[in-house]
């Protein structure tokens, strides 16, 4: 893949394209706009002087990585890419309209690819000619720093495709996890209840906002707490994620999406690009509304709560053979930076202890939302493991 093309000069594109550039491919970014592009630009010139301050690059790797890439505001010069990647809006019908334009204008031989982080690629497939191009390739925020990057085939997908594409993302020193084309894909999917069973303690009164982050940070060994971590999302954008996980499987409970994160989401309450979340921010820097002594048992309880809910998500994930054993934990250990792999967590805590604690939930509520992955109760009565 010498030629790549770039659809969309935001930060993901931008980031996109510093990465494949710096692995040697030229790059076009393509933009409609062309304030965007010359942003990206600029951007780009800051990122690659920070990184010879640091002392990871010097001036003449400096000066290869901002010659690879060029900047265009036709979608006509993409026409000698071998691979496109596209990175604009999350919207369906707008994506379709551009990969079936841009296939008019590219060989019959380029790869077609979307980043996008919860739509359908069977659907994106779809608008095109020659559908068996198509493939997801998902890469994480900030895409240089992130060291996951989910590749996805659709239903059309050629296995020659997928193989060209991982390939690829292999040379390009990224770690490569296949997933199925459903809802959320791996990560997606796999890290709803980390959100959602936060909001879900919180909206039971059982905790604060303050005592589920320290929780989960000083007990899982999280770099971020779930209130924090949406924080610098963006509640908008982890609301719309939740939001489209939910409908896109058919409103099962497991997905359910929070009033409260919907209403801070209405009020204009984002997070840290607000300057106010879940928690105030001055100087960017969290400010809570109160300062609460944490309580040990209350530790324990929220960790092992939201903990047991993420393994259960996993292990459905490999029930539904939505990706494989390694690819799971990776793509959570490098994609959102967990501190370990859920289901090596699981083997780490006990696959009884998995059960027992997931039909005390069930017990509890009785809610199909607390419903234990048959693949644990299998695993239970054979008594094995993820791993060993």
């Amino acid at each position: 893949m010498k030629l790549v093309g770039i659809i969309g000069s935001g930060t993901m594109g931008s980031g996109i394209a510093q990465v494949a550039a710096t692995s040697g491919c030229k790059v076009k970014l393509y933009d409609t706009n062309e304030a965007a592009l010359e942003k990206a630009k600029a951007s780009l010139e800051k990122i690659l002087n920070r990184l010879i301050e640091k002392g990871r690059i010097d001036s003449d790797e400096k000066n290869r990585i901002q010659n690879n890439i060029s900047y265009v505001s036709s979608l006509k010069d993409l026409s000698d890419s071998d691979l496109t990647i596209e990175a604009i809006i999350e919207n369906l019908d707008i994506k379709q309209k551009v990969f079936s334009e841009l296939e008019s204008y590219v060989s019959e031989d380029c790869i077609i690819a979307s980043n996008t982080s919860s739509l359908s690629i069977t659907s994106i497939a779809s608008s095109l000619k020659k559908p068996a191009r198509c493939i997801g390739i998902h890469f994480f925020n900030p895409a240089p720093l992130m060291r996951l990057v989910e590749v996805i085939p659709a239903i059309q997908t050629s296995k020659e495709v997928l193989e060209k594409v991982v390939n690829t993302i292999k040379d390009w020193k990224k770690i490569v996890a296949v997933a199925k084309d459903t809802p959320g894909f791996i990560v997606n999917r796999v890290a709803r209840p980390f959100y959602g069973e936060a909001l879900r303690i919180y909206e039971e009164g059982i905790a604060s906002f303050k005592e589920i982050d320290s929780a989960m940070k000083e007990l899982g060994g999280f770099r971020m707490g779930p209130f924090e971590l949406m924080d610098f999302i963006g509640n908008d954008v982890n609301y719309t994620v939740t939001e489209t996980v939910y409908n896109a499987f058919y409103q099962d409970p497991r997905y359910k999406p929070s009033f409260t994160q919907q209403r801070l989401s209405e009020a204009g309450y984002l997070g840290r690009k607000t300057g106010k979340g879940y928690y105030n921010y001055s100087n960017n820097v969290i400010q809570s509304d109160s300062e609460e002594s944490q309580d040990d048992k209350l530790s324990a309880l929220i960790f092992e709560r939201i903990l047991i809910m993420l393994i259960n998500e996993a292990a459905d994930a490999l029930f539904w053979n939505i990706a494989s054993v390694e690819d799971i934990d990776n793509a959570m250990t490098k994609g959102v930076n967990y501190p370990k792999g859920l289901l090596a967590w699981a083997d780490e805590k006990g696959i009884d202890w998995c059960v027992e604690k997931m039909d005390e939930l069930y017990n509890e509520y009785h809610e199909d939302r607390y419903r234990c992955s048959p693949l644990l109760r299998k695993m239970e009565r054979e008594n094995k493991c993820f791993f060993k």
